[in-house]
């Protein structure tokens, strides 16, 4: 049965992992990134997820303090027990372009995973923004941001996509990271709220560059990209896009748009494709 979760905002350290859930952490974070050590990592993950029956851990992963709750969000199952695993080669890029004012905008954030590692490796006039319209899930990521020495980092409860307005944001039972404007069969509900095209967006925060934009929105990626390259000045393109891979639920083939804007394919991992400008 699906389990309600609801957000424990207790100061961070309440719920530091102890005893073999610790161990299990330990272990898993231990885990090389072989087909072997994936496995072994994975079946002890299965295991203190079920112990921990919604319960959150206050941990540090990718540079940051963090309250993940792994029973209800893939995103921060991976966060929680295998950091090591979480994109090595989306933050590679990352690390390769991080400087002193870099510009970077995370939509679809979760619980702020790629924002707070580039907090973490920009400097003190770096700018980034981290977009997350799930209410549970933003609460967590403001949670998050706050537990962080980064006042690089802000964050936007709102969805992104072609126009603005109310919009209908169709929720995953059992993963509260997968949210999408696209009508999904996955029976978790749906609920109202406001959208933002990302040209008007970055507008309103006074960007005039974005160095690197990751989105990630559950198949509605060609919604929010299209638009934003038909409309937006080339100077706000951005320098690397990390894009969720989703081919099959987009309208507009982005594989194919994107070399038309002078992009060229510089990743291409099992979850994401990254674009970089030419």
């Amino acid at each position: 049965m699906h389990r309600t979760i609801v957000n424990d905002l207790s100061p961070f350290g309440s719920h530091t992992p102890r005893g073999w859930v610790r161990a299990i952490l330990e272990i898993t974070r231990a885990c090389p990134s072989t087909w072997i050590g994936a496995r072994r990592a994975f079946f002890l993950r299965s295991l203190a997820v079920k112990f921990l029956r919604g319960r959150p851990l206050d941990v540090e992963a990718l540079g940051a303090h963090m309250r993940l709750y792994p029973s209800n969000n893939t995103c921060e199952k991976r966060l929680l027990f295998t950091p090591h695993f979480y994109d090595p080669a989306e933050r590679a890029l990352l690390v390769g372009i991080a400087g002193e004012d870099t510009h970077f905008v995370d939509i679809g954030a979760s619980a702020g995973g790629y924002a707070l590692f580039m907090a973490g490796l920009a400097g003190a006039r770096a700018k980034i923004l981290a977009v997350e319209p799930n209410p549970v899930i933003f609460e967590r990521l403001v949670y998050n941001i706050r537990q962080n020495p980064f006042a690089t980092v802000k964050a936007l409860d709102c969805a992104v996509a072609d126009r603005e307005g109310e919009i209908t944001l169709f929720l995953d039972a059992q993963n509260q990271g997968r949210t999408s404007v696209r009508i999904s069969d996955a029976q978790g509900g749906s609920l109202k709220v406001h959208a933002r095209t990302l040209k008007d967006l970055v507008a309103s925060e006074g960007y005039e560059r974005i160095d690197a934009l990751k989105i990630d929105v559950a198949g509605a990626e060609d919604v929010i990209l299209e638009p934003f390259f038909r409309e937006a000045a080339p100077s706000l393109w951005p320098s690397l896009i990390l894009c969720a891979k989703s081919a099959t639920a987009w309208s507009v083939d982005l594989e194919r748009m994107m070399p038309a804007y002078g992009y060229r394919e510089v990743l291409r991992s099992r979850e994401n494709i990254g674009w970089q400008r030419a």
